[in-house]
């Protein structure tokens, strides 16, 4: 770079922090906008894969997270009704060079604020327009204030305002399913302990994930997928409260270790599991889209979070190797590497097939490196994705 950047970061959630973060260690200058007033504890664990830690190890949030996070024995995948071992993937650190922690989102997002100055967060800031003409580019927000930055990148999530103003408004693809999720002490559980692992739980046409989000075991949380056709599919929501008795219904054929986690759980959320075609392009001119803005996915995989933060190292490292001042050849960069592999995931995740059974090769999902990766070959995807 001739002279220091600029950039914009729409939307403080977990790609947004982390890119943040990566950028400032190639020497950009950032600001970040959130529209959201304040940040609150959402009740929803996370699970940090081997190839997100690795970026986050760079970010330097990696023993913070050991601290508190729960380390799973293994990737556990059962028959809801049977119980019988589908499939058991044991992840020792040094399997892929990094842990895999499971912990609660408000500590990954604590985690990424943490190595961030707080003055370049600026909240209550909804963006409304857009306008680049060559040059800098502008930022409108509701509250009738702008800014300006050399670039921008839109890392404003699945209802993003940005990829609206890039590529156009885009439908969400309905497929009637929806998903309920809880967090609760594991006190509650009476002295049943769920196990070592992160544990899926396969039914013939639904699933719940189940896994501990602190260390020691203290919190516990899970999340389902089950089929609803109604109007409520309509919705796509973090905050609608769901009815545990329905949730317990639901899942009443399901083995007796997942109905000691139902029928100890006080309360629970729902929200509609809505999917987007892959885009066409993240960009346009100064402006690039980034994790759930340009590759929105189910959480069947447990790598919405993951890309995204996958997505911030490489799109710094390639801001960080522009030729000049050309920032618009660098967002290129960034897609042609990013695309493939994102697509290839979005299209597993969507099929609802991640490790259900057999032997398919995990080491391109999990051993991928966003630091060492040769940025101009596509990110790694399976040999054989249909079998993945």
């Amino acid at each position: 770079m001739s002279k220091k950047l600029k950039i914009a970061v729409v939307g403080a959630g977990m790609g947004g922090l982390a890119v943040a973060a990566t950028l400032r260690q190639v020497g950009v200058d950032v600001e970040v906008y959130e529209q959201a007033t304040k940040f609150g504890r959402i009740g929803a664990g996370i699970q940090m894969m081997p190839n997100s830690m690795k970026v986050l190890r760079g970010i330097g949030v990696e023993e913070r997270l050991r601290k508190i996070a729960f380390s799973p024995y293994s990737h556990l995948n059962r028959d809801g009704y049977t119980g019988e071992v589908m499939r058991e993937l044991p992840m020792p650190d040094d399997l892929y060079g990094a842990p895999y922690l499971c912990m609660h989102r408000a500590d990954l997002h604590d985690a990424l604020a943490s190595v961030l100055p707080p003055e370049i967060i600026h909240l209550n800031k909804k963006l409304t327009g857009l306008e680049q003409n060559g040059g800098p580019v502008t930022l409108s927000f509701a509250d009738g204030t702008t800014a300006t930055a050399d670039a921008v990148i839109g890392a404003d999530g699945v209802h993003s305002h940005v990829r609206d103003l890039v590529v156009g408004p885009d439908a969400p693809v309905h497929k009637g399913r929806i998903a309920y999720r809880a967090v609760f002490e594991s006190k509650l559980l009476n002295g049943f302990d769920i196990g070592p692992s992160r544990t899926k739980w396969w039914g013939k046409d639904r699933h719940i994930v189940i896994y501990y989000i602190t260390k020691p075991k203290t919190e516990l949380y899970f999340v389902t997928s089950v089929p609803e056709s109604s109007e409520w599919m309509t919705k796509e929501s973090w905050s609608a409260k769901g009815d545990v008795k329905e949730l317990r219904e639901a899942y009443s054929e399901f083995h007796q270790d997942v109905r000691n986690v139902l029928d100890a759980c006080p309360d629970c959320h729902k929200w509609a599991i809505l999917e987007r075609e892959p885009l066409k392009t993240w960009s346009q001119g100064r402006v690039v889209l980034l994790g759930d803005s340009a590759h929105p996915m189910t959480p069947y995989m447990a790598q919405g979070a993951a890309t995204s933060i996958e997505d911030a190292a490489v799109l710094a490292r390639c801001v960080g190797e522009m030729k000049g001042d050309d920032i618009e050849a660098a967002f290129k960069r960034y897609e042609a590497h990013r695309k493939p592999r994102t697509s290839v995931i979005q299209a597993i995740s969507s099929a609802n097939s991640w490790m259900q059974g057999g032997d398919a090769d995990t080491s391109w999902l999990y051993g991928y490196d966003a630091w060492g990766a040769d940025l101009d070959k596509p990110g790694s995807t399976p040999k054989t994705p249909k079998a993945a």
